[in-house]
This record gives C-alpha cells, structure tokens and sequence, in this order.
C-alpha cells in the first residue's frame, strides 16, 4: 500500500528509474510530505493515456482501501496497460507496482487459486530483470505457505541458475540469499525424512539413513556459507545446528554458535546468545560456561525471561558477591512492566533476600539496589489498585509482594496491604 501512495503521489516523474534517486535533491522539487489530496493531481506532461491510468490506479487504490476486492481486480486487469507507454522511462519501477499489487489482491480474494499466483509471479518475473530474484524468492514463500515445498525447491533452483549481464553487487547477495533458503529446504526436507524414519520401524537407524545424509550434505554447503557473512540469521542458524547436532558433530555447532554470538561484524543479536545458552544447556556444559553467556545477555536485555534462570545459577552459588547480583537481576525485571504479577519473579526475589538475610549487612546491599528505585518503584507495584487487584486475581501474589513491602521500602508508607 506504501508503493501504491507513493507512485500516486510521484505520477508525474517520467524520467528512468535509475536516476530517480537523485531527483531527490534537485532544486525546485515539491515536498513530497503528505498533502489532503495530492493523488490525483494534474500534471502538464500527461497525455489522456496518462490521465486514464492515472485515474485507474486511484480506482484500485479506493477498492484495496475498503478491500473491495473483486473490484480492485477487474481494475487491475487495466493497469498494465502503462507498461505500453512508449514515453515512459520508469519501466521498472511500474513492473514492481503491479507486482505488489496483484500480489496484495490475489492475497485477499476470496477466489484465488494457485494458478493465479504462479501465473501473475512468472509474468512479472520475466516482464523485466530487475527484480527477478525477489520475484522468485516471494514466489518460493507462498508455495511453501501452501505447502509445496518441492516445487518451492524448484523455483529456487532455477533463480539459483539465473544471470544477467555483469554481475552487481546487489544481485549476487540476492543470489546468495537464494542459496540460503534454497538450502533451508533441503533442511526441511531433511526435517522430514528424520521424522518418517523415526516413526517407522522398517527404516534402518537414522543416523545412518543415506537418503538423510545427501540432503544434510546439500543443505550444509549454503547455510556455512552464508553464516559467515554478517547479518541476522537466526532460521538458518537454528537449522545447521540442529542437524549438526542430530550427526554428534558438536565441535562445529558450538564453533558456529561462538562465532553467531561474539563475531564482533555481526550486529548485536539477543537470539543468538540464547541459542548459545540452550545448547549448551543441552550438552550439560558447567554453569559457569551458562552464566558467562548468560551475563552478556543481561547487558542486552535485563527482562528477557531467562533471567529468572541467570539468578537461579546466582542464588545457587556460596559467594556473597553473587547473591547480591542475584538481587540485582530480579529487581531489574521487576522494573519492567511485563513481570509485575509474575509470581515466579516475584518468589524468586523473596528467595533471593532470605538467603541475602543471612549476611550481617543484607539492609545494606538491599538499600543499594533500591537506592536509585524509591521515587518510582511503589507507584508500579505497591499502590492500593495493585493491593485490590493482586488480591483479587493472585492472592499468592498478594501475600508474597506484601511480605516485601518494608524490605524493600522502610522508609515509606505503602497503602499495599493485605
């Protein structure tokens, strides 16, 4: 819909494709904020031709507004006609619109058929060079969504093929990213093929299934290849570890979730430090190595949920250091809306202070980490709304936050109350 205002809204830029990014920053150009009704705004360059697709797209654009869609497709049955245009120098950019377009209506009609989208997906593919490749790749994702992973597969096998002149940079990253999923299908696959001889008692062990090996094998090649480019991969990561792990290869799966993690020219990514953290979970790893990953994913996200696990592996621990930083963690979910009537978090606090009571300078270490929390921390946890409603929703709830108003507060006067 973003493409459909924005081509009504620049109708009259008739010049290439190519250069329409530095007509950004001529001098002259028109704002191109929005206005109360720019989109059907007369241009003097426009021919009748102009004026009447110009007037059909504002057509389609009405009908997808209020998802007439039946009617936003006997209109777009008009629109390529623009493509005829012989004085229109933004071929391409007209290619994508009807692209996204079609796509969007055959999406929602109620009468579309799988016919209709591979008809309009090869149409569009061959209409032009310039987005094939991201043609191909959507076209891949609706076949799947309709659960054709084979012929998904082929459509990826033949854009894996595909060239075109000089190679850009831009295509051959699209390329790559082809190879990725193309691979992730085979892993899919792969997914399928374990579970069938898993599930049957006529096929000899798993681990040693041929057939499964092949399509590991195939999958394995572009999924290590692509891991070593910097991005955010999280599927494809998952995907190549759980297979490496289902072979015993754990040397490699660790040394792609190390490199996921801590390679310094990938962009921070939470996720990948959690999978770290399952897996080496999975492997029994000491819990040393567990709160190591753990504690970088503390700096990165304070509230995610295994942080109720960061402060267990504190709180397990003899050291008067780490059971303060065990209070530390919890109060710094607690800070977060999210975790206010969650019993568990709540608990585990109080679990935290009593084993921190044993110490002779516990209100000490208790009044460091509240210092900072007295002008706020009452009014998203202890007022009487929250006394009334905790009460009446989770009175364990109510019993246990009550239980650590004066701990965390004896300085004030707090109207939660049991």
């Amino acid at each position: 819909m973003d493409d459909l205002q924005r081509e009504l809204g620049l109708f009259e830029d008739l010049q290439d494709d190519n250069n329409s990014s530095d007509d950004t920053s001529s001098k002259g150009k028109k704002s191109r904020l929005p206005l109360v009704n720019p989109m059907c705004a007369a241009t003097p360059k426009e021919t009748g031709f102009h004026k009447t697709t110009r007037a059909c797209l504002e057509l389609i654009r009405e009908a997808l507004l209020h998802h007439r869609w039946q009617e936003a497709a006997e209109y777009m049955a008009c629109y390529p006609q623009i493509l005829e245009d012989p004085t229109n120098g933004q071929g391409q950019r007209y290619k994508e619109l009807i692209w996204r377009i079609s796509a969007e209506i055959l999406h929602h009609h109620p009468n579309s058929k799988m016919e209709d989208y591979n008809n309009i997906y090869e149409r569009m593919k061959h209409s032009g060079v310039k987005h094939y490749l991201m043609i191909s790749l959507e076209h891949c994702f609706h076949l799947l969504h309709k659960g054709h992973i084979e012929e998904a597969k082929h459509q990826l096998s033949v854009a894996e093929s595909w060239r075109y002149g000089k190679e850009s940079v831009a295509q051959y990253q699209r390329i790559k990213l082809i190879h990725a999923y193309r691979s992730l299908l085979d892993y899919m696959i792969w997914c399928d093929k374990k579970y069938t001889c898993s599930t049957n008692a006529e096929y000899p062990d798993c681990v040693d299934n041929q057939d499964m090996h092949n399509y590991f094998r195939q999958a394995s090649v572009n999924l290590k290849e692509i891991l070593k480019k910097p991005g955010i991969w999280d599927p494809f990561v998952l995907s190549y570890v759980e297979m490496l792990e289902f072979y015993e290869d754990h040397d490699e799966a660790l040394k792609v979730l190390n490199d996921y993690a801590y390679d310094n020219t990938f962009p921070p990514n939470p996720n990948a430090h959690v999978y770290l953290y399952q897996y080496l979970k999975r492997q029994s790893a000491p819990e040393k190595d567990l709160m190591k990953v753990l504690k970088i994913l503390h700096v990165m996200v304070p509230s995610h949920e295994l942080m109720l696990e960061y402060s267990s592996l504190r709180l397990q621990s003899e050291k008067k250091t780490d059971i303060q930083k065990a209070l530390g963690v919890v109060l710094e979910m607690l800070d977060f809306a999210c975790w206010r009537s969650n019993l568990d978090v709540w608990k585990r606090l109080k679990a935290i202070i009593q084993k921190l009571q044993l110490q002779e300078d516990w209100r000490d270490s208790v009044a460091g980490k509240m210092a900072a929390r007295k002008g706020w921390w009452p009014a998203l946890h202890f007022t009487s709304f929250h006394a009334s409603k905790d009460s009446e929703e989770n009175p364990e709830l109510m019993e246990v936050k009550a239980s650590l108003t004066k701990i965390l507060c004896p300085d004030l006067m707090l109207k939660y109350t049991a």
